[in-house]
C-alpha cells in the first residue's frame, strides 16, 4: 500500500510577527538658545536674551500609515526669564515631522526626522513674535521591553525673527538634547496558516501466529516499527530520496520538490551573511550527493523601493546564491536563476519582521 506524505517549506509555521501602530514618548531635556546673550532690551534683542533652559513635552508617532515615512506630532514647552526682566518667559513649540527609521541593529533602532513647526511666546521681549520654524533631528530608540524603549535625540530648530539686531540678522538657532521613554501600543499581528500535518499510512498488521506443530511451535514474528530517518513523512522502506533536508517539500516517494531559503538579506543588498552562507552550503552538499537534480534559483525582495529596482535586486540575489553553490562544487550547468522582485509576498510588508520574511530565495528542483 502506498503511503502519502506532505511536509512544509523551510518556515513551516511563520510565528506571529507583531508591530505597533502607535508610539507615545514623554520627553525632557535642555535647550541652547543662540540669542541667549542678546541682553540689550532697549534696542530689541532677537529674543530679548532668553537664557538656555530646560524643556519637556510629548511626541506621538503613527506607524501604520506608511512603511517608509512615519508622521509624528511633537510638543515642547520651556520657561525662563528674559535677561533683565521680572516676568517668566514661556515658549510653546509644536512640530509636525516625518520620521524615517533605519534598519534596527540588535535592539537599537536609529532614526532621522524633519518637518515644520510653530512657536508661541508669553511674557517675553516686545519685539519677539509667534512664528513658523523648521526643524531636523536624529536619534535612536533602544528596546527595554517588547513595548517600551529608551528614546534619545538631538534636535535643531531654525526660526526667522525680524526683530534681530547686533549681527543676529533676525535668525534664531536652537539646539536641544532630549531623552525619554517610548511606549508602543496598538499591536497588529500576521500569522501564516500552519502547515498540514503529515498523513501516514497505517502500520502493517502483524501476521497471525502460525498453527502449532506437533513437534515444536514456530516463534511469533512481530513486524518492526516503521522508521522515517530524514523526517520527511515517508518511511525509509519507500523513500527513494533518503537524507532529504527538512526544508524541502517532498512528493509521495520522498523526493524533494522545492525549498525556501531565508538568507536574511539586508535592505537593498544581495550580500549573503555568514549564517546564510552556512545554509546554502547545506543545500550544496545535498545537490552534490544527488547529481540527477537541476535547480532553478528564484530571488525575492520586500516592497521597499520601486518595483523596477526590486526586480533587478531579486535577480542579483539569485545570482549571489548561484555563485555560492558553484564555489561549493555544484556544476554551473545544473543551476538557473530568475527574479520575481516584490511579487508573491509570504508575509506583510508593513512590519520589519514581515519584510525580512519576504527577502528570500526559493529553490525549485527538477530531474
Amino acid at each position: 500500500m502506498k503511503k502519502i506524505a506532505l511536509s512544509a517549506l523551510l518556515a513551516t509555521v511563520v510565528l506571529s510577527a507583531s508591530d505597533y501602530n502607535y508610539e507615545v514618548s514623554p520627553m525632557a531635556g535642555y535647550l541652547w538658545n543662540s540669542t541667549s546673550n542678546e541682553t540689550n532690551l532697549n534696542n530689541g534683542g532677537a529674543m530679548g536674551g532668553v537664557e538656555n533652559h530646560t524643556v519637556y513635552g510629548l511626541e506621538a508617532q503613527i506607524n501604520n500609515l506608511s512603511s517608509v515615512i512615519k508622521p509624528e506630532l511633537s510638543v515642547l514647552y520651556g520657561r525662563d526669564r528674559v535677561t533683565g526682566a521680572s516676568e517668566t518667559t514661556g515658549v510653546l513649540t509644536t512640530m509636525i515631522n516625518g520620521v524615517y527609521q533605519l534598519e534596527n541593529i540588535s535592539a537599537v533602532t536609529p532614526f532621522v526626522k524633519g518637518g515644520v513647526g510653530y512657536e508661541w511666546y508669553t511674557h517675553t521681549h516686545p519685539n519677539d513674535f509667534n512664528g513658523l520654524l523648521l526643524d531636523a533631528a536624529l536619534g535612536a530608540k533602544m528596546d527595554i521591553t517588547k513595548n517600551v524603549a529608551l528614546k534619545i535625540e538631538g534636535l535643531y530648530m531654525y526660526k526667522m525673527n525680524n526683530s534681530g539686531i547686533d549681527g543676529s540678522n533676525g535668525e534664531v538657532h536652537n539646539i536641544a538634547a532630549l531623552a525619554g521613554l517610548t511606549f508602543k501600543f496598538g499591536a497588529t499581528e500576521t500569522r501564516a496558516a500552519p502547515a498540514a500535518a503529515p498523513v501516514v499510512a497505517a502500520a502493517k498488521p502483524e501476521p497471525k501466529e502460525p498453527e502449532p506443530k506437533p513437534v515444536a511451535a514456530e516463534p511469533v514474528v512481530v513486524a518492526a516499527a516503521p522508521v522515517d530517518s530524514d523526517k520527511d513523512g515517508v518511511y525509509d522502506d519507500a523513500d527513494l530520496c533518503p537524507n532529504t533536508p527538512t526544508c524541502f517539500t517532498v512528493d509521495k516517494d520522498g523526493c524533494p520538490i522545492k525549498a525556501t531559503l531565508h538568507v536574511n538579506f539586508a535592505i537593498d543588498s544581495n550580500k549573503i551573511d555568514s549564517t546564510g552562507t552556512s545554509e546554502v552550503n547545506g543545500y550544496s552538499q545535498f545537490l552534490k550527493e544527488n547529481p540527477a537534480y537541476k535547480v532553478n534559483i528564484i530571488g525575492y525582495t520586500d516592497s521597499t523601493g520601486t518595483e523596477k529596482h526590486n526586480q533587478k535586486l531579486s535577480e542579483r540575489r539569485a545570482e549571489a546564491v548561484k555563485a555560492t553553490l558553484i564555489e561549493q562544487g555544484v556544476a554551473a550547468d545544473r543551476l538557473t536563476t530568475m527574479g520575481e522582485g516584490e511579487k508573491f509576498p509570504v508575509a506583510t510588508n508593513a512590519t520589519k519582521e514581515g519584510r525580512l520574511e519576504n527577502r528570500r530565495i526559493e529553490l525549485e528542483l527538477c530531474h
